[in-house]
């Protein structure tokens, strides 16, 4: 049912895509305005949704003809790729960061609520939502590209909620950045490779 070489190979760009991409920084401050635990839950549930729309997407894409779908997804790797790098370049300040207070006039439900539109906009047509589109078109298996890309997400939800300062503190987003976009390339490499070979 699950095939761990795709769960793997889904979570790893994957989450080296998101650390420092908004979607951290969105979980960071919503679990500074709310009580993390709601915040990560109303993240969870969002990304739960845009996940199964992109494999749904991946899917479809995946009736097309073999040729243009493999090298449509060799394009996002790349354009994945040069995305990131530029980012990296960009520098490690960010003013993205706020230290806000727990709100506790919001809780339960409409913090759940709030963090589950906030992700959910932030992340329409976002680099990993297409990027979980290719990876479902290129793999004939959804339900790993979906466990695989939902997995990252989580974790990087959840290192935000959790542990966001202090992560920052500690790994400069340039070099998560660098990482991502090496492994966006040797994706989009292999990818052009593989519709050489066939």
């Amino acid at each position: 049912m699950f095939d761990l070489a795709v769960i793997a190979t889904t979570f790893v760009p994957l989450l080296l895509l998101e650390l420092p991409d908004k979607t951290f920084v969105a979980t960071l401050v919503l679990s500074t305005r709310y009580r993390p635990l709601t915040a990560w839950i109303g993240v969870a549930l969002a990304f739960a949704v845009q996940c199964a729309l992109a494999v749904t997407a991946g899917g479809l894409l995946a009736q097309l003809p073999r040729t243009p779908v493999t090298a449509a997804a060799a394009v996002l790797f790349a354009v994945g790729a040069v995305l990131l790098w530029r980012q990296a370049r960009g520098g490690d300040e960010s003013e993205e960061f706020s230290s806000g207070r727990i709100r506790e006039g919001a809780t339960g439900l409409r913090a759940v609520g709030v963090s589950f539109l906030v992700v959910f906009l932030a992340e329409w047509g976002d680099l990993s939502q297409l990027f979980t589109a290719g990876l479902a078109a290129r793999y004939a298996d959804p339900v790993s590209v979906f466990v695989g890309s939902l997995a990252a997400l989580l974790t990087v939800s959840g290192l935000a909620a959790l542990l966001g300062k202090a992560l920052l503190a500690r790994v400069r987003p340039s070099v998560v950045r660098r990482a991502g976009a090496v492994v966006c390339a040797v994706l989009a490499v292999v990818t052009v490779a593989d519709l050489i070979i066939d």
